[in-house]
């Protein structure tokens, strides 16, 4: 299999502990615990806050600005969990335009080149509040997002529907999010509200979990972390890693399937020595079913960290019989709609779960 199952999980060993100690979000639990004060700051503007309660009970959206939160996942931060919400919106709802160049001297004015950017600005405003019995109470957090995005005039479409990230970090339990997009000057504002749930992995004794699977396009790490809730257009920030999703699940023939999921409720062993982190020991069996027809069956995965990224080769291996000869031979998966079946076993507590991932190859 691709030497990458071996080098990865060390790479995202270094960075699940660089998150849980990221200083921006060791601080979260003492703003989720504070009460409020006088004179405290106001994340949402009280006309935004009464449309975002006037749909509450309805969950009825506003579409003054349209955009949908269309999937979820989430990756260990802390005690708590750094939840990831996947957004689309049309570019011509947001407002793009050229982008105003800076005054500057007539003769340098000729001389420069006209500009190709198209800017828009807008607030993003996240309110969460805890969801008990499909009912939203308490408000756990307010979060203000300012947001400001660029556009290549060459080729911008605007009906075009672009994919977002926000990433926000909290302890387990069920919540509502009450979300709102508005103009710069508030008079067009958008609202969407989207339920989930994070586990608690005290509750998980006697069995596995494990984040939802999504596939990785691209990675990279960058020099700081980001410690301040921000939106991105095609990527989400994790500590300092920089990921790209394959957002569609699709992947073309002769292309790897790389699967990004956190394994949760694996029992660790302690260090040796101070100063070493904790290892796991945690098999995973990868299977790639066409309805219910085996495909590809990988030979099982070993790996001492919960956090996964792993590349699998969509290779099929044929059994070429030939008079009273066999032989073996290697065939890209062909064109269709796939399940990645994935069985996670904890080797040291014998816990185990199963998941399921569709995608699809053209």
């Amino acid at each position: 299999m691709n030497t990458r199952k071996l080098i990865v999980p060390v790479l995202l060993g270094g960075l699940l502990i660089s998150f849980v100690l990221t200083p921006g979000f060791a601080r979260q639990k003492d703003k989720q615990e504070a009460k409020p004060t006088p004179g405290q700051r106001v994340f949402i503007p009280k006309e935004v806050k009464a449309i975002l309660e006037e749909g509450l009970t309805s969950r009825q959206a506003r579409q003054d600005i349209p955009f949908n939160i269309y999937r979820t996942t989430f990756l260990p931060a802390q005690q708590a969990f750094y939840e990831i919400f996947f957004i689309k919106m049309k570019n011509a709802d947001l407002g793009y335009a050229p982008a105003v160049a800076p005054q500057v001297p007539a003769v340098e004015a000729a001389a420069a080149p006209a500009t190709s950017k198209l800017k828009a600005g807008f607030h993003v405003f996240l309110q969460f509040r805890k969801l008990e019995n499909n009912v939203a109470t308490q408000i756990v957090k307010e979060v203000y997002i300012p947001a400001g995005l660029e556009a290549d005039s060459e080729g911008y479409n605007p009906d075009k529907e672009e994919v977002y990230t926000i990433g926000y970090a909290l302890f387990p339990g069920n919540y509502l999010l009450a979300m709102a997009v508005t103009s710069v000057d508030l008079k067009k504002v958008g609202t969407q509200y989207f339920e989930f749930s994070l586990p608690d992995p005290k509750t998980l004794t006697k069995e596995l979990d494990a984040t939802p699977i999504f596939l990785s396009k691209d990675q990279k790490d960058l020099t700081t972390p980001e410690t301040v809730a921000a939106i991105h257009k095609g990527y989400f920030m994790y500590s300092v890693r920089q990921i790209t999703p394959n957002f569609d699940n699709t992947i073309g023939v002769g292309e790897v399937l790389d699967v990004f999921y956190y394994v949760i409720g694996a029992q660790a062993l302690e260090p040796k020595q101070p100063g070493e982190r904790p290892t796991w020991n945690i098999e995973v069996q990868y299977e790639v079913k066409k309805g219910q027809e085996p495909a590809i069956r990988f030979q099982p995965a070993n790996y001492d960290n919960p956090l996964v990224s792993h590349p699998l080769p969509m290779k099929q291996t044929l059994l070429i019989k030939q008079g009273d000869k066999e032989q073996t031979e290697s065939k890209d998966l062909g064109p269709g709609n796939y399940t990645l079946n994935v069985k996670i076993t904890d080797k040291i507590s014998g816990n185990s779960c199963t998941k399921n991932f569709d995608f699809t190859v053209k």
